[in-house]
């Protein structure tokens, strides 16, 4: 069998899928199918697993491409299974009309892995009727065109992608919205509604995943907003692009007034794709001409509300010159009041009165129980509090929990000597979304007359403990010198037994995680190709130590060195 390393190799599909006592394949209903009768044919070799979430995702996916092309008679997957247990891959095996390497020939399944350098699932290898890989990246050509991406050849990809590029540059709501065989949208009650009668109108395309907490919150939002434009008689319509997998959810999330694309049609990872989506919620405005108008105008609607209505520039330039007269003028009282919700609280549950902290020097600490990388930060923080307070008593810091449960956020509050917001009050959506606060812990510097000093405060107090106080900008400069001044007779390069790969060299890094798994800030000595880090201390000293293992994270969390962000 030729080299599957080789560009251009050209499979023999017998001796690539039969064994030395095996000439077939099998069905799911245990009959046996020679491998010879998939000569001459485009063949799909499916690497998945029945315990591997994507791949139960993209099999229904696979299923249905595979069935729209049974008629050719020319298509064929085999399903080469991960699965670790007989019973698991003959359930798995069952939801799937095509063949499979029997789960008893285990050294055929590893070598085919091995073959094509299988390092993920699902994964889609095709091979085209003259043995030769047209793609190893079947997976993703079936999940962003579907059939249309038959017969999986490079210049059917290339043309289908030139469609799409041709696609955004003449835009319509018809040519979003509007598919083969579909021309309508669907109404919360389930009527059609023909894409037509959009026509002229503005638009909101909104993405959403109704599992997402953000997402849930962002919808109340904005069934807000469209009511308000309703009453106000504007000729604003919200479609829902629901990314939900299941139909429940989608149901959940789809709100009465609005239209949405039916659940799980192929337009929405499409559209998806078109405008390049990065996260949920995405509203994307497209205006009255069909053509996009703002990417994304969840920021504006929370922040603005209807006032970012109609979203044009020169209305976003004029709330941005609002916003920049309202910087300019914010206070403490400003950030931290809302209606009768204006104190803070002790930890015995004693209300301190915001206007009892104007003119002192605050810091928003945003961080929670669950993070690790919260509570490895916390004695470096409250250390830094305690010599700050020692010089300077007009300070404080004011704790904002991310936590669930109030034991959680009681027994992390109890480690704390500053104040804090009540958990669950609702001033913390208003100055997470102030701040653009997207992962903890997080630091918010205030100044005494309640401007904002630095929303960088957790690094400066990571690289320089109490120095980093009062974080102006003069004091942060004098800093930065005192930094250049500490690595006078440091080497520029490093050879380092934790590294022995390459050399490293010493480099200034605002944030970094050392081999050590100790967070770090300031100077770094430091492998670009290796993404690889030590600190001063770790790269100049002749101990070796060992990697500490890494904390768990909460469910739905990343935590990437010491930062912890929503999944």
């Amino acid at each position: 069998m030729a080299n599957g390393d080789e560009d251009g190799v050209v499979h023999d599909l017998f001796s690539l899928l039969s064994s030395e006592d095996r000439n077939f394949l099998v069905r799911n209903n245990a009959d046996q199918v020679e491998i010879s009768s998939l000569s001459g044919k485009i063949v799909g070799l499916y690497f998945s697993g029945s315990w591997c979430g994507p791949c139960r995702r993209f099999t229904p996916s696979l299923v249905e491409v595979y069935q729209d092309l049974a008629s050719k008679g020319d298509f064929e997957v085999v399903f080469i299974s991960s699965d670790r247990d007989d019973k698991s891959f003959s359930g798995y095996f069952s939801e799937m009309p095509w063949l499979a390497i029997p789960f008893s020939d285990l050294e055929a399944r590893k070598r085919l892995k091995e073959l094509f350098k299988v390092r993920g699932i699902p994964n889609l290898v095709i091979i085209d009727a003259n043995g030769k890989v047209s793609t190893d990246q079947g997976t993703r050509v079936v999940m962003e065109h579907g059939v249309d991406g038959y017969p999986f050849t490079a210049e059917k990809i290339n043309f289908l992608k030139e469609q799409e590029a041709a696609a955004k540059e003449n835009q319509s709501l018809s040519s979003l919205l509007v598919s083969r065989s579909r021309d309508y949208l669907i109404s919360k009650d389930g009527s059609k509604v023909p894409v037509s009668e959009l026509e002229g109108k503005m638009v909101g395309l909104y993405f959403s995943l109704h599992t997402h907490k953000p997402c849930k919150d962002f919808t109340q939002a904005l069934l807000k907003f469209h009511e308000k434009l309703k009453e106000k008689g504007e000729n604003f319509e919200i479609v829902l692009i629901s990314l939900d997998y299941e139909e429940e959810h989608f149901k959940e999330g789809f709100q009465a007034p609005w239209l949405a694309l039916p659940f799980k049609a192929k337009s929405c990872e499409k559209l998806a794709r078109h405008f390049e989506l990065e996260n949920v919620p995405t509203l994307v405005i497209i205006g009255q001409d069909g053509k996009t108008l703002r990417p994304n105008a969840v920021e504006l609607i929370e922040e603005y509300g209807i006032e970012a209505y109609p979203f044009t520039a020169e209305k976003i330039a004029e709330l941005a010159e609002i916003s920049k007269a309202k910087l300019e003028e914010q206070t403490l009282e400003s950030l931290l009041v809302a209606g009768d919700r204006n104190f803070v609280i002790e930890k015995t549950g004693s209300k301190v009165p915001v206007s009892e902290l104007a003119g002192k020097h605050i810091m928003l600490y945003f961080s929670a129980h669950w993070c690790p990388p919260c509570r490895a930060f916390m004695p470096k923080l409250i250390k830094a509090y305690n010599q700050i307070k020692a010089k300077d008593s007009a300070f404080e810091i004011i704790f904002i929990s991310s936590d669930r449960d109030h034991s959680s956020f009681k027994e992390f509050f109890s480690t704390m000597p500053w104040l804090a917001l009540p958990l669950g009050d609702p001033r913390k959506a208003l100055v997470q979304r102030k701040f653009k606060i997207q992962g903890i812990p997080a630091l918010v510097a205030i100044s005494p007359n309640g401007q904002t000093l630095s929303t960088q405060a957790r690094q400066l107090i990571q690289a320089y403990g109490a120095d980093a106080y009062p974080f102006t900008e003069e004091h942060l400069k004098h800093l930065e010198e005192k930094l250049e001044e500490e690595a006078k007779g440091w080497p520029e390069k490093v050879k380092s037994e934790l590294h022995a790969e390459h050399e490293l060299t010493r480099v200034l890094h605002h944030e970094y995680v050392c081999w050590c798994r100790e967070p770090g800030s300031g100077w770094s000595f430091y492998c670009k190709e290796c993404d690889f880090h030590l600190h001063p201390r770790c790269a100049l000293s002749k101990k070796e130590g060992t990697k500490a293992d890494a904390p768990n994270a909460m469910e739905g969390y990343i935590c990437d060195g010491d930062v912890c962000r929503k999944v």
